[in-house]
């Protein structure tokens, strides 16, 4: 995989007057891999995500970005990787589904026709192209849940984080978002998805972290640990991924 994009050594991060948290974690993410975070409710599956782009700071241990500390250099770490929450609406500023992906672009000062051309290939991407007149709050969960992602790739960040993306999604919805994440997967960027049914993507990731109580327990190639995430709350796919159904 070359050179890591991210290298996270012994971070830990915890809250006060709770146990939860994470501890001594260390991994590193490469360019181009898919990776499923699994874990049950209160793993820390969250707490991690949200400290690759320096939502959280760290008690202990450091999150490198391209060699640089992410907690130091937090405007290098949300241009690196892009974050997209459980709850769409909450990254929803736009009075258009346009204005909404172009409000990152903007923000960096870049060049009209650079932020045209940033927000056409995301709606195109995102399968939102005869969308981009609608007011956001008109969109279904599962458009909204694109468009989130269409502002984050918009930015044109090296990673991408989906926090619960098919979370409250019927299933059109589900079977919409999976068939534009499959296109960023073919496109070669890096995910990571932190999921609770990872029956849903198992047939597109590259590798599997599960963690429990905070520790990654496993961190091995999806079907080298199918038969293991019962034992840490996560539900056993069937044989065949919801992807390959279709």
């Amino acid at each position: 995989m070359g050179n890591p994009i991210i290298e996270i050594n012994h971070l830990t991060h915890t809250y006060p007057g709770s146990r939860a948290g994470i501890f001594h974690v260390n991994l590193t993410v490469s360019r181009g891999e898919f990776i499923i975070l699994a874990g049950k409710n209160g793993s820390g599956k969250t707490t991690l995500l949200r400290h690759l782009n320096a939502l959280l700071s760290p008690d202990s241990g450091e999150v490198l970005v391209h060699g640089k500390d992410a907690a130091k250099k937090p405007t290098l770490a949300r241009r690196t990787t892009g974050m997209v929450f459980q709850d769409a609406d909450t990254q929803i500023v736009g009075e258009t589904v346009y204005d909404d992906i172009a409000f990152g672009p903007e923000n960096l000062g870049l060049p009209r026709s650079d932020i045209h051309r940033r927000v056409s290939a995301a709606l195109e991407t995102l399968g939102l192209a005869g969308l981009k007149e609608r007011t956001p709050a008109t969109l279904s969960g599962g458009e909204k849940r694109r468009l989130a992602i269409a502002g984050v790739i918009a930015m044109d960040p090296e990673i991408i984080v989906l926090d619960e993306p098919f979370s409250n999604l019927d299933y059109p919805g589900v079977l919409d978002l999976l068939a534009c994440i499959e296109a960023l997967q073919r496109d070669g960027q890096t995910i990571i998805m932190a999921i609770h049914d990872i029956e849903k993507v198992i047939g597109l990731a590259t590798r599997m972290i599960i963690m429990d109580q905070g520790r990654i327990a496993h961190d091995d190639k999806p079907e080298n640990l199918t038969e293991t995430v019962a034992a840490f709350g996560v539900r056993k796919p069937e044989q065949r991924s919801l992807v390959q159904w279709e």
